[in-house]
């Protein structure tokens, strides 16, 4: 399906995403200044590094929708948070641990939720724009199953990592002694793509109705 982009045109959206792309390049400078550790630092905002121009570069051919550019930039800013401090020392993480108890700071189970949450939004955008996926349930199973599959290419990412970098891998993979941790991040992914395409169907139907007529 082709959508010409001047019906897509939205001036009060590119100002917000302006404002957004400003605030992530300062806290990314910021990040920068002292990160707990360097290397780890690059590997968790890389994606950000790679997301903000590929989003520049795409909006006026292909913008998304408002819902999920307001995901996209809470995940960046999920992302630069975990690489400054390392995922097990974010200092709100250290608050929910010993409130609630546990065992582990919890706060890269976040960042895993919200790996599933956004790319499974991202999936539907481009199947139901696209029309290459037709009917709603079958939008959603493959929505989800596009964000399981970048979820265990990341697991498999860190694997390497830890494969090539030994003990210097231990800060990005954050497991903190959880020998399930693999597992439970993927369960996080799953749960964060279900909630995307259940709870946040309606909001994100209405916001395509702009781009294709939804049945």
């Amino acid at each position: 399906m082709q959508i010409e982009s001047s019906n897509l045109a939205d001036p009060a959206q590119r100002k917000q995403l302006l404002i957004a792309a400003a605030i992530l390049i300062i806290a990314l400078c910021i990040s920068a200044i002292r990160p707990y550790d360097r290397a780890t630092w690059i590997m968790e905002v890389m994606p950000v590094l790679i997301a903000l121009p590929v989003l520049a570069f795409t909006y006026k051919r292909f913008p998304l929708s408002n819902l999920l550019y307001f995901l996209i930039f809470l995940h960046a800013l999920i992302l630069i948070i975990g690489g400054t401090y390392t995922y097990a020392r974010v200092p709100v993480g250290n608050w929910v641990q010993d409130w609630l108890s546990l065992a582990r700071n919890p706060y890269d189970k976040l960042g895993h939720f919200w790996q599933g949450l956004v790319p499974a939004l991202v999936a539907k955008e481009i199947f139901v724009r696209g029309n290459y996926v037709n009917g709603k349930k079958m939008v959603a199973f493959l929505s989800i199953c596009v964000a399981m599959a970048i979820s265990a290419w990341y697991e498999l990412l860190e694997w390497w990592a830890a494969l090539i970098m030994g003990q210097g891998a231990d800060e990005f993979l954050g497991t903190q002694g959880d020998q399930w941790d693999t597992q439970s991040d993927m369960w996080m992914a799953f749960l964060g793509a279900t909630v995307a395409m259940i709870l946040l169907a309606r909001l994100h139907n209405r916001q395509l109705q702009r781009f294709v007529p939804l049945k």
